[in-house]
């Protein structure tokens, strides 16, 4: 009986794991811009949220981002896919942390660490394209291990 108990626990949490996803955050909502993201590593959700959507395209602007490490550090990469209706419109790719350079303050920490981080972001960026589209950002450390991965939703009514 306790084999047949262990088992069915054993199944209820495996199919709870398997048919869960994280919810939808909204990082900010005004009456042009809004911006949403969802992450899409099943293992682990994030936090991250901004002051004030019509400062992302015009000004740097403050974010707040938190997470516990599930995997270290020594380098990361970033890649960004711009997709419109399915399909992948911009790919963009970089080095964020590796030997010789880290361009962020948190290269080189270990699993388990807890990430946060609040203060200014510059994107250098213009304008953002009018229209509805998402955005897939995906971190990987050295053993090509996803650190990070969220999919966002990006709804521009209006051009800045």
């Amino acid at each position: 009986m306790k084999t047949s108990n262990a088992l069915l626990l054993i199944l209820v949490l495996v199919y709870i794991n398997a048919s869960t996803e994280w919810p939808t955050h909204t990082v900010c909502k005004e009456d042009t811009l809004e911006i949403y993201y969802k992450s899409c590593d099943p293992q682990q959700d994030f936090a991250l949220s901004i002051d004030h959507c019509s400062d992302i395209a015009t000004h740097t602007f403050n974010i707040r981002a938190a997470m516990v490490l599930r995997h270290s550090i020594k380098e990361l990469y970033v890649k960004l896919d711009m997709i419109i209706n399915g399909k992948t419109v911009l790919t963009y790719s970089e080095t964020l942390c590796g030997p010789g350079h880290s361009k962020l303050i948190f290269c080189g920490k270990k699993k388990g660490e807890h990430l946060y981080y609040e203060g200014p972001v510059t994107l250098g960026i213009k304008e953002i394209p009018q229209g509805d589209y998402t955005l897939s950002a995906k971190l990987t450390n050295e053993d090509r291990v996803t650190v990070a991965c969220a999919d966002f939703t990006v709804k521009n009514y209006l051009d800045y």
